[in-house]
């Protein structure tokens, strides 16, 4: 599970895991992700982990106005519902 090795990039997958309607517009996702770490976000961060995750085929995106927007794919959730069950185990 080496693509969840970078907390930006499993902290994006979780936020976009438990949106309302399972997809959120880049500058929201960036937003909900730099108030959960109480700092500033560098932009060449936040899309390097977007573009790594949409590389491998964990998230796919779409354009909606001005700006893109970001879900997770099936391959996404799926590693996302793994690394999960392995945290709960570990804290068992």
């Amino acid at each position: 599970m080496r693509w969840l090795q970078s907390g930006t990039r499993r902290d994006i997958c979780v936020l976009l895991s438990g949106a309302e309607d399972a997809e959120l517009p880049a500058q929201t996702l960036k937003t909900r992700l730099e108030r959960h770490y109480d700092g500033r976000i560098e932009p060449r961060q936040f899309y390097g982990a977007i573009e790594e995750l949409e590389r491998k085929g964990f998230l796919e995106s779409r354009t909606e106005e001005l700006s893109d927007v970001y879900a997770l794919t099936d391959a996404g959730e799926r590693r996302l519902r793994d690394h999960y069950d392995w945290l709960q185990e570990q804290l068992e």
